[in-house]
């Protein structure tokens, strides 16, 4: 099964998942999409003897929990309480902090079509995937997709200035 198929087929599934778990649509998406970047990146490891969807729930489930611990949260998940700090500040606050935000609007005007323009149309023009996707002649799949990579390239743009 090829990875846009797979994408496309259980996303909402793994959405749905992983928001009964946050509660909140954003984060939802967010660890869904690094839901299927690391399923993509160990499908390899799948042997096909598991459910692809119950296979896809345990990497949500893993992404859920380590994203947490990173951030130092506390979480419940079924009957596993994590306790941790809370001292990590999310993406979203990040573009609300102004000095930041430049660092990130001059690093967009270096990044690679069509990252940047998703990334604009997304986080800047408040646009859902599917409206993104049609733009391009694409599925919304491939604009999810697209957006997360932005994102990450972003990310780790900002980790590598703050350790310069």
């Amino acid at each position: 099964m090829d990875f846009e198929s797979m994408y496309d087929e259980f996303y909402r599934d793994v959405y749905r998942y992983v928001l009964s778990m946050v509660k909140k649509t954003d984060e939802a998406e967010e660890i869904t999409q690094e839901t299927f970047t690391k399923a993509i990146a160990s499908i390899k490891s799948f042997d096909g003897k598991k459910d692809i969807r119950a296979w896809l729930f345990t990497i949500a489930k893993n992404t859920y929990i380590s994203k947490y611990r990173k951030e130092k949260k506390v979480i419940l998940c079924g009957k596993d309480e994590f306790s941790v700090n809370q001292d990590s500040v999310s993406f979203t606050d990040d573009l609300e902090d102004k000095e930041t935000a430049f660092i990130i609007h001059k690093f967009l005007h270096t990044m690679d079509e069509p990252y940047k323009e998703v990334f604009y149309l997304r986080v800047f023009g408040e646009l859902d995937f599917q409206k993104i996707g049609s733009l391009f002649g694409k599925s919304d799949s491939w604009a999810r997709v697209t957006f997360y990579r932005a994102k990450n390239q972003i990310k780790k743009r900002m980790e590598d200035i703050e350790y310069e």
